[in-house]
């Protein structure tokens, strides 16, 4: 025989699903919102190493180190800081860029930075 009253335990945790998914939502909707984040930020990061290692192997063979700047920024992310810098035995070159979520402000920025260096080949000059 089967109870409905008001006493009855199915009847009592009726809702109680729709409870649990109104709070469990939110803090899945967070964690989603940091893993986004997070892998902006690696893919960020992978930019720049990417550009650093493009830039110092065309300043280690001489090209102008204004243009290495300049395609070192073109492959960087928006806004990155780039120091290409030669002398006689290596070149290094610096790209910083700040992750900032684009969804809001909730989350912090972070500065992804990467250095290459390579060995100037002769006639290249600093």
């Amino acid at each position: 025989m089967t109870s409905t009253g008001p006493g009855d335990p199915a009847r009592r945790s009726r809702g109680s699903v729709t409870a649990e998914t109104a709070v469990v939502l939110p803090a899945l909707v967070v964690m989603l919102a940091a893993a986004l984040w997070a892998v902006a930020a690696v893919g960020a990061q992978l930019e720049c190493v990417d550009a650093a290692r493009a830039g110092a192997r065309a300043a280690s063979r001489g090209e102008s180190l204004e243009q290495v700047r300049g395609g070192v920024r073109s492959a960087a992310p928006a806004g990155a800081h780039v120091v290409v810098s030669r002398s006689a035995e290596t070149t290094r070159v610096e790209v910083s860029a700040l992750v900032r979520p684009r969804w809001g402000v909730s989350l912090p920025s972070v500065t992804v930075r990467a250095t290459a260096v390579s060995a100037t080949e002769p006639g290249a000059g600093p």
